[in-house]
């Protein structure tokens, strides 16, 4: 038997209230990474583009990717601000890399690694 309208309607909100309840859930888990990633690396409201009053409520606006905005990346070259003896260096944004991992799992500071 065929579905009529009403029904495949009723389907479409069953459907738009479990995917509600999933974006919730999965929501909460991206915000504590980017809380995580907050801690970590010590990121500031400016630094994510949150400034002004009632900055903890504004949302961050995704990051064109015009022309512009790849020029102006390449433009700015990041300063290594860690390196090692082996010629390994970071700028200290992003991830860390695995040899600054491995050198402070040895025994190293970050102050010993600044460059």
């Amino acid at each position: 038997m065929a579905k009529t309208y009403l029904q495949v309607q009723q389907q479409i909100a069953q459907l738009q209230a479990q995917a509600d309840v999933l974006r919730k859930k999965e929501a909460a888990g991206v915000l504590a990474r980017i809380k995580e990633a907050i801690a970590v690396y010590g990121f500031t409201a400016e630094d994510l583009g949150v400034t002004g009053r009632n900055a903890s409520t504004k949302a961050v606006k995704p990051v064109g990717r015009g022309k512009a905005t790849k020029a102006k990346a390449h433009s700015t070259a990041s300063t290594p601000k860690f390196k090692d003896g082996n010629g390994n260096v970071w700028s200290g944004r992003g991830p860390r890399p695995t040899w600054f991992k491995a050198a402070l799992e040895s025994g190293k500071t970050p102050a010993e690694l600044a460059a």
